[in-house]
């Protein structure tokens, strides 16, 4: 059965027609069940809808022939997940010609579907649209950045946080962003005390709550760049 309605198919074509510019690449990193190794921070868990995460990839690289999809087993291919530090699955890397540090951790679904189908418009374009004036802060960042937003596929706010993520991480090489679907790994909902979604956190120092305007999500950015190292 596919996962993907005639209808949303057909209008993610028609998208990725008019706005695919230049060849983009997704690394899919799962493993089948019957050589599940887990990795330490997923011991005691399965890998929760890796087998449905591939069907949906495959759906969308279906769409466009400027899509291309690499799938690699998290075990067998250790070397090619530690080269794009990979440390749960099911994982997804957005990449062009470079990788910008875009990452779905979870089965991107529901709402979510808009943000990988938005992170993969974004890295064929190249370019995002945010304002000169945040991309001009995000020229200013001078360590690295490690945003997670943490999201359901039900909630309708969280596409928005989840994108600001991703375009921030495309603007900055310093900048790197994660989708992380909470309910896929409650260890970490819990560690950061995830009640309520998005629930963003930068560098593991400063989170908020709420998709928050553009203005406001890079403020909390630079905070953690003005924090010590």
């Amino acid at each position: 059965m596919e996962i993907l309605s005639q209808e949303v198919r057909e209008a993610t074509k028609k998208k990725f027609d008019g706005e695919l510019e230049n060849k983009v690449t997704i690394l899919y990193f799962t493993q089948e069940p019957s050589r599940l190794v887990h990795p330490d921070s997923l011991k005691g868990q399965a890998c929760f809808f890796c087998k449905e995460t591939k069907q949906l990839l495959e759906e969308v690289k279906a769409l466009s022939d400027k899509i291309e999809l690499l799938v690699y087993d998290y075990t067998a291919d250790k070397e090619k997940a530690a080269e794009y530090k990979i440390d749960k699955i099911p994982a997804t890397v957005i990449m062009g010609d470079q990788d910008y540090g875009i990452r779905f951790y979870g089965i991107p679904s529901g709402y979510e579907y808009t943000s990988l189908v938005e992170a993969i418009a974004d890295v064929s374009k190249r370019r995002t649209e945010l304002s000169a004036q945040t991309k001009d802060a995000l020229k200013s960042v001078d360590k690295d950045i490690h945003i997670q937003v943490f999201v359901t596929p039900t909630c309708p706010y969280c596409t928005k946080a989840v994108r600001l993520g991703h375009q921030f991480s495309l603007e900055s090489p310093l900048v790197k962003a994660d989708m992380v679907e909470s309910t896929e790994f409650p260890h970490l909902a819990n560690r950061f005390n995830v009640y309520g979604v998005p629930k963003t956190v930068v560098n593991e120092t400063i989170s908020f709550e709420g998709a928050v305007p553009e203005e406001e999500f890079l403020a909390q950015v630079l905070k953690a760049v003005s924090l010590p190292r």
